[in-house]
């Protein structure tokens, strides 16, 4: 019980979805709250469901001129809301993952670009989940962050609840149902889940869309056609752990090559039986000429 209350987790859908961390993510927009549950081993999980409705934004029918000045700093906020972007939020990186016979490789470039510019050269665009399986993340570093961490967050509660972990799949799943009330709107989150399970190495592609499927190589973010570019003319499953290695860190770099939005260093993840582990810390690109 005790649990429960510290993490907000109830047999049946409270009374109020304010306290529930999607509600949180989705402040300001309309939604609703629906349960799924399947049997009894399975957790309840709170899925955002937007109306059809319009969100009310009482703001456009005030007459601006008329506001007092002592009210400058909410006049600010209305009509920060009323106008456009000064430019688009272009945003590209590179990531890859695949399956080989000693377990599941994971790397990606640390750019994180808006626009023209370059807001972070050191990103962390593999996010572990929990002790066997990392998510590789594409997309609006913002959305890529938060979904993660609301996966992570389920699966801990289903481990709790059934003393074992989530499989790969069935996270897989869970993220694509909870992505796809999204559908058609500005959220963006391209992710591959790596991990090992019972059933062995596991691989899986999941977009915003509520797209999921299942793969040995998957190369997501503006990048992506140059790194299978090498993918694809090197890739075996019967490859050694070094060249395995070699061929992530090569495939990335290569991609940096070409597309402006990626660059900084390489970062590398191994998931075994045993667990995922960091490589190394990073990889500068220049070690890889030649």
């Amino acid at each position: 019980m005790a649990l429960q209350e510290v993490c907000h987790f109830y047999d049946s859908v409270p009374s109020s979805s304010e306290h529930s961390p999607v509600a949180l993510a989705l402040e300001g927009c309309c939604a609703e709250y629906r349960s799924a549950k399947v049997g009894h081993s399975l957790p309840v999980f709170y899925l955002p469901v937007m109306k059809s409705q319009p969100v009310c934004q009482p703001w456009k029918t005030i007459n601006l001129s008329t506001m007092p000045s002592s009210t400058s700093s909410v006049k600010s906020f209305m009509l920060a809301e009323e106008s456009k972007r000064p430019f688009d939020l272009s945003h590209g990186t590179t990531t890859l993952s695949f399956k080989f016979q000693g377990g599941v490789i994971a790397a990606a470039d640390t750019r994180s670009s808006c626009a023209k510019k370059v807001e972070c050269p050191s990103s962390q665009k593999i996010i572990p989940i929990h002790s066997h399986l990392v998510g590789t993340t594409s997309g609006t570093s913002a959305d890529c962050t938060l979904w993660k961490r609301i996966l992570s967050y389920k699966c801990r509660l289903y481990q709790l609840q059934n003393k074992r972990t989530l499989t790969v799949r069935g996270t897989a799943k869970l993220l694509s149902g909870a992505l796809f009330p999204f559908k058609g709107t500005e959220l963006c989150v391209a992710a591959t889940l790596c991990g090992w399970d019972h059933t062995g190495p596991a691989l899986y592609y999941v977009y915003s869309d509520g797209t999921c499927l299942e793969g040995d190589l998957f190369s997501v973010g503006s990048g992506s056609p140059y790194a299978y570019s090498i993918l694809d003319r090197e890739y075996h499953f019967d490859m050694s752990v070094d060249e395995a290695y070699c061929l992530a860190r090569r495939a990335v770099y290569h991609a940096t090559h070409r597309d402006a939005y990626s660059g900084g260093n390489v970062d590398l993840y191994h998931v075994t039986k045993e667990g995922w582990r960091k490589i190394e810390d990073r990889a500068d690109y220049t070690s890889l000429e030649g």
